[in-house]
């Protein structure tokens, strides 16, 4: 493949000019990268995105040869940070942290004060996919409910009476919470918080009867007891949660996760596109990557290029459908 060259300043001058043509014209040139490489992540420090971010970027280095920089731009449930990915130059050195569905919300949802985003899928041009977070339930140990089974059965009898936290309006916990509800006929109630962290708080103080979350926010409590896990949303067992049947197991044929990838802006030049993707894909797979992954409990998974961009296509379909959008 050849990569993509970059043009330096030109040098205006008679000596300049004369350099040049007995250097020949590839002498203006650089290869990409020639400098460094910016990661945009949508979210404040510590989070789900933060972290699997910045253990991207940190094996990513090497690989791309240049530094690698994590920059947060946090509020407007995401769109700052990918407001401003959007509208940066599309030449390889500005690339962005994306979640889905979350993503979303902000140019599909026809109730936001202001109004919508003006941008959307398009404006972006989708890379690879890092991690696949599934989505799970669990409880606190003194809970009554043992299976999704349980909770369910409940509902049925007591229509709004189960509260279950949740992430955000349209985020994966939310979205997945709504799909069960239209499978089994069930109504819960739902209030939002700002992290993960703040409904865990409430589930363990007894204010929320159940926890929704995504496997890499609940392990640490699932391994020490704090939470017991009633189903993973997931096509086969979490191996961060061997002993924790998935909801199809239970007879709910229910898979969702939070997808976390990572884009560039629309336009991006194809040459520049495919050496990102093969950067990327390289450090993804890489065993180092996944083992210090899998201590995070997160679980790399390669989309990449035409399949990612489908994917996610796919997932904005389900997600307008269930949030009636």
């Amino acid at each position: 493949m050849i990569a993509r060259m970059t043009r330096r300043g030109f040098l205006g001058t008679t000596a300049g000019a004369a350099a040049l043509t007995v250097a020949g014209p590839q002498a203006a040139f650089a290869k990409y990268p020639e400098r460094n490489l910016l990661i945009i992540v949508p979210y404040g420090p510590g989070g789900g995105s933060d972290i699997s971010a910045r253990l991207l970027a940190l094996d990513l280095e090497p690989n791309f040869g240049k530094p690698v920089t994590v920059e947060n731009r946090a509020g407007g449930g995401g769109w700052i940070g990918w407001g401003s990915l959007a509208q940066s130059k599309p030449d390889g050195y500005t690339i962005g942290y994306i979640a889905a569905p979350n993503l979303y919300a902000g140019y599909l949802d026809r109730s936001i004060a202001g109004g919508q985003r003006k941008e959307n899928l398009e404006s972006f041009t989708p890379l690879i996919n890092h991690v696949f977070d599934y989505n799970m339930w669990g409880v606190r140990a003194e809970s009554k409910y043992k299976t999704v089974k349980d909770v369910i059965d409940d509902a049925k009898k007591r229509p709004s009476a189960i509260s279950l936290n949740g992430g955000g309006h349209g985020t994966d916990d939310h979205i997945a919470i709504l799909s069960i509800e239209a499978a089994t006929g069930t109504k819960f109630v739902v209030p939002h918080f700002r992290s993960t962290a703040e409904g865990m708080t409430q589930v363990l103080g007894g204010h929320i009867d159940v926890l929704a979350a995504n496997v890499s926010e609940a392990a640490e409590n699932v391994r020490t007891g704090k939470i017991r896990a009633l189903g993973v949303m997931a096509p086969t067992r979490s191996k961060f949660m061997p002993n924790v049947p998935t909801f199809r197991e239970q007879g709910f044929d229910q898979v969702w996760a939070i997808s976390r990838g990572v884009a560039g802006p629309a336009n991006l030049p194809k040459d520049v596109e495919a050496t990102l993707i093969a950067t990327l894909e390289k450090t993804i797979a890489s065993p180092g990557h996944k083992e210090k992954a899998e201590k995070l409990s997160l679980d790399p998974l390669i989309v990449k290029g035409e399949e990612y961009r489908k994917y996610l296509k796919q997932k904005e379909q389900e997600t307008k459908k269930l949030m009636n959008w």
